[in-house]
């Protein structure tokens, strides 16, 4: 295993973990940690992608990314109105 296969399994690790807390109702599809824990696990996922290049899984990451991100913004602009 190399160094940017462990940062991919890093990667994969965050966003199957914020997946099964939202699936146990232990955080809040809206918030800003799910947001923020699904956009890092896709960077990570990309990082290790740029050295074993995958064009199925990049495309699906950088799709997660980028709704990761829009979720992130929104529920920061939320936030910013209570």
């Amino acid at each position: 295993m190399t160094l940017y296969d462990a940062i991919g399994i890093l990667g994969v690790s965050f966003v199957l973990l914020s997946y099964g807390l939202l699936q146990i109702e232990k955080i809040d599809p809206k918030s800003m940690l799910y947001s923020a824990m699904n956009l890092c696990g896709a960077v990570l996922i990309l990082v290790s992608l740029y050295f074993s290049f995958n064009l199925a899984s990049f495309i699906i990451e950088i799709a997660w990314l980028s709704i990761s991100a829009y979720g992130l913004i929104k529920a920061w602009r939320l936030r910013g109105k209570v």
